[in-house]
């Protein structure tokens, strides 16, 4: 009679231990997709910045670095992106300048999204890299989370360019 009870509680343990991957997965599949999202509209923000800017000041290059970032379709996002980087750190940004300003803020945080989406989906790729969930597919509902691999897109100003508040 004892083994039956032993039997019970271990396919108990086993199955509720099972339920609670598959809701990692889940999870952690939902918030890759979720920072996915949240880092391209932080690309989409950077990139409208990037726009008025150059329409008002830096012309050409910038403007259409930043209209092709701003229009690029999703395999051609990283290298629009990267060549909108570069030409953003080509030009003299001025801190007191209110058009400026909203491109170094839009970079900070678009280098935070851009973390928290490469720190989400190292976490989801390693859990659904696992054995057990590989061969119950777990994450079998959803694609293969990617990382963004873009260069950094913080903007540095030189420290003398820097008011002092």
């Amino acid at each position: 009679m004892w083994w039956v009870v032993g039997a019970t509680v271990v396919v108990a343990l086993v199955a509720v231990y099972l339920i609670w991957t598959a809701g990692r997965v889940e999870r952690l599949q939902d918030r890759a997709q979720l920072a996915a999202r949240a880092l391209d509209a932080h690309l989409l923000r950077r990139a409208a910045a990037a726009a008025v800017l150059a329409e008002r000041r830096y012309g050409v290059e910038l403007y259409a670095a930043a209209r092709i970032a701003l229009d690029a379709q999703p395999e051609e996002r990283e290298a629009a992106e990267n060549d909108l980087t570069r030409q953003l750190r080509a030009v003299r940004l001025d801190p007191t300048d209110g058009d400026c300003e909203a491109v170094i803020a839009a970079s900070r945080r678009l280098a935070l999204a851009r973390q928290v989406h490469t720190d989400l989906v190292r976490d989801a790729r390693s859990v659904r890299g696992r054995p057990l969930v590989r061969l119950l597919r777990m994450g079998r509902r959803h694609t293969w989370p990617r990382y963004f691999d873009i260069d950094d897109p913080t903007l540095t100003v030189p420290a003398a360019d820097v008011p002092i508040r």
